[in-house]
């Protein structure tokens, strides 16, 4: 995990200041038709802290949570009065149990190696009832025939799971998420790029 930690603090220190995420308007209408004002979220991976922002703006009492230090300066020096928090790449969240009603965590989970841990942890902190919003590149059979799989998983990339709307529903469920709704957006119907989910913490 050391060797993990170092390639994302390199990539941050990289990363240019002006970086537009992809799909940024889409994930941005997603996570606000879903938020309600006085609520407390987490922005997992909140990387320079776009979203926490976002939350905040829009009434909700928001975390921003990193593994990389150089994101988090970043995200400190773009928006000084708001709470981030690193985290330690193979450990726990650093939140109580049960203290949010929302977590927030867009284009991250395909970057996670031990997602059955990183789910445990996303409940963990959820209150019962609470919501789980995430987005990831779509990797159905189509966008796979067309695009070729070279395309969507290179050998020295950082995407380490690739996911369809069946396997990102099965393993939500697996870890105690019900119910669980994902669509697709992004492209037409067939060849849509980005998943979005919403998936209840069953308690």
């Amino acid at each position: 995990m050391i060797a993990v930690k170092a390639y994302y603090e390199d990539l941050w220190e990289r990363l240019p200041d002006d970086l537009t995420p992809p799909d940024l308007e889409l994930r941005r209408g997603f996570l606000l038709a879903e938020i309600r004002v006085g609520e407390r979220a987490l922005d997992l991976g909140c990387g320079t802290g776009g979203f926490t922002a976002l939350l905040e703006q829009a009434g909700v009492r928001a975390i921003g949570v990193e593994v990389a230090q150089a994101a988090l300066r970043r995200a400190r020096a773009q928006h000084p009065s708001l709470d981030f928090r690193l985290a330690p790449i193979d450990g726990p969240l650093p939140l109580p149990e049960h203290s949010v009603d929302v977590v927030w965590a867009s284009e991250v989970i395909e970057h996670i190696a031990d997602t059955a841990r990183w789910l445990l942890e996303v409940r963990r902190v959820l209150v019962p009832g609470g919501r789980f919003l995430l987005t990831t590149p779509n990797h159905g059979r189509l966008l796979i025939a067309l695009g070729g799989l070279e395309r969507f998983a290179e050998p020295l990339g950082d995407h380490l799971h690739l996911y369809t709307r069946r396997s990102l529903h099965a393993v939500l469920i697996e870890y105690g998420f019900q119910p669980v709704q994902i669509r697709g957006a992004g492209g037409p119907p067939l060849l849509r790029r980005l998943l979005l989910a919403r998936a209840v913490c069953s308690g």
